[in-house]
């Protein structure tokens, strides 16, 4: 039986402790930046002995920013509401398009189904200002440009190729020999994707869910080009502090407070979910 000495479990805690001090500082660093002035911000040297204030996130909510050249206005709420709209309505979308997919190229092999699947996937190794381009003037043709709809089609871009391989991938480690049995006792095969293939790929397709969730929150190349600023998302909103008077550091540390929350309180809710799902298929036997 092996025996960890006293000197290794300490060198293993100072090490674990050094990790997370690493990634954990700078999130702990823009929360106390959220409580301060660009004042109290630009000193030197920096100080975590400050008066909090919460004039940041005042500024935010209704809307007035106030700095040394003037009072102006901006919409940080408006482009999180946005966020949480086009997110959620092209995860959706995805989900209802992307899942039977996943599961007609896991359970139905035909001629150039791996080279529509290929293909599919590909979407997500080019660059978004690749197609940028070409995306801009076929929304104009189309009239898409500059409307809800045009982002939420646009977003399949990021979300649907990657919920189809994620998915695919937990339905091809679930036997078949459950589905047969069912379809054998006289039931159709959309009873038995429904009854079936979804609760037991139920913690995968959750898992995919989340992580296309995350992509499109944090998409910006796409919002900046093809929407105006009443459509734009929290992630092309920021931008607005970035003003002729200097770089509003107080509310763009309160924005990201903000904007990482919905995403953080999702993902610490679906945490079961997401581990499941991430493991499923690890081990096979």
């Amino acid at each position: 039986m092996e025996t960890t000495s006293t000197l290794e479990k300490s060198l293993r805690f100072l090490a674990l402790s050094l990790v997370v001090i690493f990634f954990m500082f700078p999130i702990f660093w823009i929360f106390l930046m959220s409580f301060q002035t660009n004042e109290t911000i630009l000193q030197i040297p920096p100080s975590i002995v400050f008066t909090p204030t919460l004039s940041n996130y005042a500024a935010l909510i209704t809307g007035k920013l106030t700095t040394s050249a003037g009072t102006l206005d901006i919409a940080f709420m408006r482009n999180l509401g946005n966020s949480v709209f086009l997110s959620v309505t092209s995860v959706a979308l995805s989900l209802v398009l992307g899942v039977p997919a996943a599961y007609a190229f896991a359970r139905h092999k035909f001629r150039g189904s791996e080279d529509i699947a290929f293909t599919l996937l590909s979407f997500r190794f080019a660059p978004p200002l690749l197609v940028l381009l070409p995306l801009t003037q076929y929304f104009q043709w189309l009239g898409l440009s500059d409307t809800y709809f045009g982002l939420i089609w646009v977003y399949q871009l990021i979300c649907l190729p990657l919920i189809l391989w994620i998915v695919r991938g937990y339905f091809e480690d679930i036997s078949a020999d459950v589905e047969y049995a069912y379809r054998i006792a006289g039931h159709s095969w959309f009873a038995t994707f429904r009854k079936i293939a979804l609760p037991l790929a139920g913690p995968g397709i959750a898992a995919a869910g989340l992580l296309a969730f995350i992509f499109a929150w944090n998409n910006f190349v796409f919002a900046l080009v093809l929407a105006s600023a009443d459509k734009q998302p929290v992630t092309v909103g920021a931008l607005a502090f970035v003003t002729s008077s200097g770089i509003q550091y107080g509310q763009i540390a309160s924005a990201i407070v903000l904007s990482v929350t919905p995403t953080l309180a999702l993902a610490l809710y679906a945490q079961r979910y997401l581990v499941e799902g991430l493991s499923l298929g690890a081990v096979k036997g």
